[in-house]
């Protein structure tokens, strides 16, 4: 995995979790809303809404540069609209990443060969 890759991937998993929390505060705050007076649904959907269309450009960052089959790719997609879809993200993102430097170093100490 080239550093453009690893980069890639690197933004989109450090997104995806804060998109996943606004998105729960963004749910709470639309049931605050219909049985209180407290009204904070405008700020959180800005909020959540720059954080997923962040999550969205990369994604498809990720995808084009990780080369991912359509299923993983839309895996990922999947799970930035389903409300705790992004921690799941990003905990299989991190293991991706470790599982490629693991890959390169075994590459560069010539245990594996590609």
């Amino acid at each position: 995995m080239d550093i453009k890759t690893a980069t890639a991937i690197r933004r989109l998993r450090l997104v995806s979790a804060p998109e996943a929390v606004s998105f729960l505060i963004l749910l709470l705050c639309s049931v605050l809303k219909r049985t209180t007076d407290f009204n904070a649904v405008p700020v959180m959907g800005a909020v959540h809404g720059v954080l997923f269309i962040l999550y969205v450009i990369f994604w498809a960052d990720a995808w084009n540069r990780a080369k991912w089959p359509a299923g993983t790719a839309a895996l990922y997609f999947v799970l930035s609209v389903l409300p705790t879809g992004g921690f799941f993200a990003e905990r299989k993102l991190r293991r991706e990443a470790e599982d490629a430097v693991i890959a390169a170093r075994a590459r560069q100490e010539g245990v594996v060969k590609a």
